[in-house]
C-alpha cells in the first residue's frame, strides 16, 4: 500500500514556500478555532497540491513541452490552471460541454486552455486521458497522487505555528488527498485527526469497514466536492496510522452549518467545508474538556446566492 511521510509534507512546504497564502486563524469559542483556508489562492486548499505537482515536476525536469492536463470544472481544475500559470507552463482542462459559463471563464482567466467534450465528466475525462497519450502533456489528478496529498498537508504545521497546543484537527473527506495529507502531518505532532464525510458520501469509512478502497454511492449536498466513489489507498493508510477518528452526518447538519458561518461570521463556505463544522455542531465528534480543536475550512468556490435571505 502507498506510503505518505512527514518528509513529503515537509519538502511540499519548503517547495511551495512564499507561493502560497498562509491559513489565517480564528478564534471560533473556548478552545475551538477555525483555519480559513477558504481564502487561499483560487478559493480552496487544492491550490497547496497543484503547485507542488508542477513545481516538483518542473524541477524534476519531468514536465513537458506540452505542459499539464486534468479534467475538472471545480477546484481542482481551478488550482492546476493557477499552478501552471505561476510556473509558467501550459494546462488544457477539459469539461464537459454543458458545464457553467462562469467555471470557464475563470479557467480561462488563469490562462488555460479549455476544451468542452460531450455531456458527462466521464467524456470529458476520456477526452483528457486521449490528449495526454497524443500530445505528452502529464495528466495530473484532483486528489489521487502522493505530491497532491503532500501539498495539501503543508497547512498542519502552518496551523500549529499559531497554535501550538493544538490537540485535533477536523477536516472533510472525499477522495482523501487533503485528509490524508493532513493525517500524516498532524500524526508527526500527536495530534489527532477526525476525518468527517457525509453519511451518503462515505468512501473512506466504507475503506475502513472493508480493508480496501471499494465503490459508493454518492449523494450529498456536499457531493460536489466531496463525491469520489472511491478513496484513495493513501486516504486508507493514513486512517490506519496515528490517532484518527471517522465521523459521518447528515445533510441536513451540513446545511446548518454552512447557514451558520453565513450569519454568524459572514463566511460563504461550499458544502463541503461545512461539513467539517457540522462533525461539530452535531456531536458526531464530542472533544473532551479543554481539547483544543481546529476546524479546516477547505472551501469558498460556492453560488452564495442561497445564503443572503
Amino acid at each position: 500500500m502507498p506510503h505518505l511521510s512527514y518528509g513529503d509534507v515537509k519538502a511540499a512546504a519548503d517547495r511551495i514556500a512564499g507561493h502560497l497564502r498562509p491559513v489565517p486563524v480564528a478564534e471560533a469559542g473556548p478552545h475551538r478555532w477555525l483555519a480559513l483556508e477558504l481564502l487561499q489562492h483560487t478559493g480552496s486548499f487544492k491550490a497547496r497540491g497543484a503547485r507542488n505537482f508542477v513545481q516538483a515536476q518542473q524541477e524534476a525536469g519531468a514536465l513537458p513541452e506540452a505542459g499539464v492536463t486534468i479534467a475538472s470544472g471545480g477546484n481542482a481544475g481551478l488550482a492546476c490552471a493557477w499552478a501552471a500559470r505561476e510556473s509558467g507552463v501550459r494546462a488544457t482542462v477539459f469539461l464537459p460541454a454543458n458545464a457553467p459559463a462562469v467555471k470557464v471563464a475563470r479557467l480561462r482567466g488563469y490562462g488555460a486552455e479549455v476544451r468542452l467534450t460531450g455531456s458527462e465528466y466521464a467524456e470529458a475525462l476520456a477526452a483528457c486521458e486521449e490528449f495526454a497519450a497524443a500530445s505528452g502533456a502529464l495528466a495530473s489528478h484532483a486528489y489521487d497522487h502522493p505530491l497532491i496529498a503532500a501539498g495539501a498537508g503543508t497547512l498542519v504545521d502552518e496551523i500549529r505555528r499559531q497554535l501550538p497546543e493544538l490537540d485535533t484537527v477536523v477536516v472533510s473527506v472525499g477522495g482523501g488527498g487533503l485528509f490524508a495529507g493532513v493525517a500524516t502531518a498532524a500524526r508527526e505532532h500527536g495530534i489527532r485527526t477526525v476525518a468527517v464525510e457525509p453519511a451518503n458520501c462515505r468512501a473512506l469509512d466504507a475503506a475502513l469497514t472493508a480493508g480496501e478502497p471499494v465503490d459508493v454511492p454518492v449523494d450529498s449536498v456536499a457531493a460536489d466536492s466531496l463525491g469520489a466513489r472511491r478513496a484513495t489507498p493513501l486516504a486508507l493508510a493514513a486512517a490506519r496510522q496515528g490517532d484518527v477518528r471517522t465521523v459521518l452526518v447528515p445533510d441536513e447538519a451540513i446545511v446548518r452549518a454552512r447557514r451558520m458561518l453565513w450569519d454568524d461570521r459572514r463566511l460563504a463556505v461550499e458544502h463541503a467545508a461545512a461539513t467539517a463544522l457540522a462533525a461539530l455542531t452535531t456531536r458526531a465528534y464530542e472533544p473532551e474538556p479543554g481539547e483544543r480543536v481546529c476546524v479546516v475550512l477547505c472551501g469558498a468556490n460556492t453560488d452564495p446566492s442561497d445564503l443572503v435571505r
